[in-house]
Order: structure tokens, then C-alpha cells, then sequence
């Protein structure tokens, strides 16, 4: 068996390292332990593996965080702090992060259309700049097991609003398999198998218990 030549990653319709980037918005522990759609364990597993996994295939990734200079925040949760410690944190006052000024410019500078967009929490710091993004002419894809909101229905209505102005709901194994897209790209595939293999020490039952906390 042969696989076909490799699409122009540029111009493939699907999502490819060289098409997209990872915008990974308001990780922080006061929005992290508010979250109710999902349990708060597995959630920051899903949003850490995400950014290894854009770290493994080169995806850019640009990381924003609310009101930490201010000291009304915190910074990003350590998790994620390990993974893109060599990345430039964007901190703003704006609740959207697209009106602010270094992160839109950021996001502009990469020249990528396809945005992945993660944040926290789902109805408020993801619907916002999604929608921005959308009307700015962007193509935005949400990994729905990595974003959260501060119930069930608050999630759903969020990403509800974002796929109805024209955003496309993913989730972070469907993105890993389109941009790995063939077993024989063998550079990348240790780092695909890392994002699971880590998943050993995550205990459901306790993940549970924390989420109805």
C-alpha cells in the first residue's frame, strides 16, 4: 500500500501544522476550579496534552492569561506553564481577549487562518474572541474536551453560539490524527503516543469527585 503525496500544507482544507495555530486563552486556576461542565482533572489534562501536542507537531502557539499584573489573577496553571514556558504570555484586562491589542497582533503576525481556539471558560473567554475572529475571517475550530464553562448548559450555549456564526467543533484526538494524518510521518509519532501514554496516573472516579466539588 502507498499513501498519496503529501497535500500543500499550506492550502490543505484540513488543518496541518503549517495552516493553523493553537490560541490557548485564560487557563488559571481561579477559572480552572469554577469549572462545572466537565471533571477539572481531566479538563487540564486535555488542554496540557493539546499544547504538547501542538509543541510536537510545531504548531505556533500563542498563550494569553487576564488581569496577573493587575494581581487580580493568578498566572496560568502550572501544567501549562511547564509545556510553553519558552512562549511570550500575553496578559490583558480585556474579558475578550481579540480587543486586545499584542495578542490580536500576535495572532495577525503569524499569517495562519486556521485557528484553534481554547478557552476558559466556554461562554464568555472562548465565545468572544471566536466570534471576532470568525468576522475578521478567520476559520476557528474548538476542541470541545479542553474547553469548560461554569456549568453544563453555559458550556453547550457557548459553543452552540460559536458553531452557529460558522465555528467547527473538533476534539483534541480528532486534531492530533489530522495533523500527524499518516503513520509513516515517523519524527512526530513518539510525541503522538506521549499525549495518551500520560494519561496512566488520571483517576476518573477522583477526576469525578473533583468536578462535583
Amino acid at each position: 500500500m502507498a499513501s498519496e503525496t503529501i497535500r500543500n500544507p499550506q492550502t490543505d482544507h484540513l488543518i496541518t501544522p503549517e495552516n493553523s495555530a493553537l490560541l490557548v486563552i485564560d487557563y488559571q486556576p481561579v477559572q480552572v476550579s469554577s469549572i462545572r461542565s466537565m471533571p477539572r482533572e481531566e479538563l487540564v489534562f486535555n488542554i496540557t496534552s493539546l499544547a504538547k501536542a501542538a509543541v510536537n507537531y510545531g504548531v505556533p502557539v500563542i498563550h494569553t492569561a487576564v488581569n496577573v499584573s493587575t494581581g487580580r489573577n493568578k498566572p496560568p496553571i502550572q501544567q501549562l506553564q511547564d509545556v510553553l514556558s519558552d512562549l511570550p504570555l500575553y496578559d490583558r484586562t480585556a474579558i475578550n481577549a481579540w480587543e486586545d491589542v499584542e495578542f490580536k497582533q500576535a495572532v495577525k503576525a503569524l499569517g495562519r487562518r486556521k485557528l484553534i481556539m481554547a478557552g476558559l471558560w466556554t461562554e464568555v473567554c472562548l465565545v468572544f474572541p471566536a466570534l471576532d475572529a470568525l468576522l475578521d475571517g478567520y476559520e476557528v475550530y474548538v476542541p470541545v474536551d479542553a474547553v469548560g464553562g461554569t456549568s453544563v448548559t453555559a458550556h453547550q450555549a457557548g459553543l452552540s453560539r460559536v458553531e452557529q456564526a460558522g465555528g467547527k467543533m473538533s476534539s483534541r484526538v480528532q486534531l492530533y490524527c489530522e495533523l500527524q494524518r499518516d503513520w509513516v510521518r515517523e519524527t512526530t509519532l513518539p510525541g503522538f503516543m506521549d499525549v495518551f501514554e500520560s494519561f496512566d496516573g488520571f483517576n476518573p472516579e477522583k477526576a469525578e469527585r473533583a468536578g462535583a466539588a
